[in-house]
């Protein structure tokens, strides 16, 4: 059985489907005034904040800066920045990580993801794929028929520079989900994140790793964490923290995965909660 302090002291959420209300597009989710409140006091009452997100920097970087946040992960954990207020949008995405310590990079050789990159087209020529690297997208497809704002470049993989990449991004059509699997090479672990995106990260990479980061470097028992999510990618970290919360609009597995269920994010569900534990 899993202990948990009644005063936690670290509370880390997702942002989209979590703390993010719904829209028709990606780039118009939104924040609202409310979440914004209920962090702002409980960050004033003594305890600590964080992001938790599969976004990168460019378009999550917005919420950090409206919020009061002690640590941000990002990419799904391939970056997470422990010291939020000395980071900049240069600093996060220029690939070179400060003398400090206070980014943590998670990744694997930009060569080696063109590798996989290449081998998976031999075999499924009509994949769409693509390799992140410092908040650049070099995809064999159009990144703006999923997102509008995020940079990107198409490439045959044979000019990605070198670097070290944060992820491997895949758009299965549901007739390739099987074999796509099948080739996944070992050195690989997989994220599907709302439904259709597929993440290929380093083995270290993810929510759960991140979480004991944060913990390790806020000298912070686990068991005083609350986190907060609704996707599959969440699942891990919810059910190693002192207490996983569970949006109401989450998928099932995730649902019967938490401790607890809280309101949707389009009902500010995250913010009741907090405003609740304030009481």
């Amino acid at each position: 059985m899993r202990i948990f302090h009644a005063q936690p002291h670290l509370i880390v959420a997702d942002l989209d489907g979590t703390l993010l209300h719904d829209a028709p597009t990606f780039e118009d989710r939104f924040m609202t005034e409310r979440s914004v409140r209920a962090i702002e006091k409980l960050h004033a009452r003594g305890l600590r904040f964080a992001i938790s997100t599969a976004r990168p920097v460019s378009t999550s970087i917005q919420f950090a800066q409206r919020l009061p946040v002690d640590a941000c992960i990002y990419l799904n954990g391939a970056l997470v920045d422990v010291h939020p207020s000395s980071s900049t949008y240069d600093m996060l995405t220029s690939g070179v990580l400060p003398d400090d310590g206070h980014l943590i990079k998670v990744g694997f050789p930009s060569s080696r993801a063109c590798e996989v990159c290449l081998h998976l087209l031999s075999r499924m020529p009509d994949l769409k794929l693509g390799i992140v690297m410092d908040d650049v997208r070099y995809t064999n497809f159009d990144v703006s028929v999923y997102w509008k704002t995020q940079t990107y470049r198409i490439t045959d993989f044979s000019d990605v520079p070198d670097g070290i990449a944060d992820k491997l991004i895949i758009f299965p059509t549901p007739q390739q989900t099987t074999r796509l699997r099948a080739l996944i090479p070992a050195d690989f672990d997989v994220s599907v994140s709302e439904g259709s995106l597929w993440m290929l990260m380093n083995p270290k990479a993810n929510k759960v790793a991140s979480l004991h980061t944060l913990c390790s470097r806020m000298r912070i028992p686990m068991e005083s964490t609350v986190s907060f999510g609704d996707d599959l990618i969440d699942i891990g970290m919810l059910t190693v923290s002192g207490r996983g919360v569970a949006v109401a609009n989450a998928r099932p597995e995730v649902l019967d995965a938490a401790d607890e269920i809280c309101p949707s994010n389009n009902d500010d569900g995250v913010a009741q909660w907090i405003e609740r534990l304030l009481e």
